[in-house]
């Protein structure tokens, strides 16, 4: 990300060169403008590429990890671990670790562990 950041700060530093020479005299209402507009644009790119389009990519990872549930898989919701025992269109069923059952919100799914594999947390409890 850093040297994104460093190429969106020389593009904005060239442009208001390039704004700073142009034919217009310094002070001119058009060329205040202008910068203003280049610099509005470089905020509006420095802000999807910054902050949209990862949290884009994130959320659309999230949703294939929900749409790809099945029973067994190991899940979160809400700081609740359980194991997929149900899947209904809108909630899974949630077997915890004393048996009980709790129905949640397929949305309310923030981490997915398939059937089988172990979190990084065990991983590291191993070895």
């Amino acid at each position: 990300m850093k040297p994104l950041a460093a190429a969106l700060a020389v593009l904005l530093f060239q442009a208001q060169a390039v704004f700073a020479e142009g034919e217009l005299g310094p002070g001119s209402p058009t060329q205040s403008m202008m910068q203003t507009f280049v610099m509005v644009g470089v905020a509006a790119l420095f802000f999807y590429v910054i902050l949209w389009r990862p949290e884009q990519k994130r959320r659309k990872a999230m949703e294939e990890q929900r749409k790809s549930l099945k029973k067994g898989d190991r899940v979160t919701a809400m700081g609740i671990v359980g194991i997929v025992a149900k899947i209904d269109e809108h909630t899974l069923t949630l077997r915890n670790p004393d048996g009980s059952k709790i129905e949640v919100l397929k949305a309310a799914i923030t981490d997915v562990q398939p059937m089988g594999g172990s979190s990084e947390e065990e991983k590291k409890e191993g070895n």
